[in-house]
């Protein structure tokens, strides 16, 4: 698109002009997303993806656009603008999940061997069985047996060499695993009234 059609979707923008916001859209979500997707550490970018982010700042952006509420003066001030707030977005984000990523376990070996041991009394083995579920329904079906493995004590080397996988593959899953299965229970802690 040249400048000057820019321009024009720009001047459209700042009469409420719908499918101008539609095009801007179109133009400025890859560079957005890049924009996200730099400002990510590694461990950030396994919690939130660059789209998601995106598209949650223009659906709050999109009320805006309607009723004409901004006037940019050129297309530079419109992708300022754009680049302001989704990383206004962005950090929204990881201040609602912050809490929640301190309290994440990392993934040493025994968190899922632990699983499998019980003391013999049996409101602990029940509370095991109720753990091993709900990990086994925080991931895909595919998945399931590679926790099978990790929870009869197997090394990660093992794992892989058994199901056809690379090492660091097994890591990156159990590790993904755990993350969400930790946070699922953080936010049914978060849930619960207090007692």
């Amino acid at each position: 698109m040249t400048s000057i059609q820019l321009e024009n979707v720009v001047r459209r923008l700042n009469d409420g002009d719908l499918t101008a916001a539609e095009e801007i859209f179109r133009i400025y979500e890859p560079y957005l997303r890049m924009v996200v997707r730099r400002r990510l550490s590694q461990e950030l970018r396994t919690k939130f993806d660059s789209v998601d982010i995106v598209q949650s700042a223009w659906a709050d952006l999109w009320n805006g656009f309607r009723q004409a509420r901004w006037k940019f003066a050129d297309p530079v001030r419109l992708r300022g603008f754009l680049v302001k707030a989704t990383l206004n977005r962005l950090i929204d984000h990881v201040r609602q999940h912050r809490q929640a990523m301190m309290h994440e376990q990392g993934l040493n070996a025994g968190n899922i061997e632990l699983l499998a041991i019980a003391s013999g009394r049996p409101s602990e083995t029940v509370h095991m069985h109720e753990l091993w579920d709900q990990l086994l329904a925080a991931c895909p079906a595919e998945h399931h047996e590679l926790l099978r493995l990790k929870q009869q004590g197997l090394s990660s080397a093992e794992i892989a060499q058994r199901v056809g996988l690379h090492e660091s593959s097994v890591r990156r899953i159990i590790g993904d695993v755990w993350r969400r299965f930790t946070l699922a229970r953080f936010r049914d802690r978060q849930a619960r009234p207090e007692a």
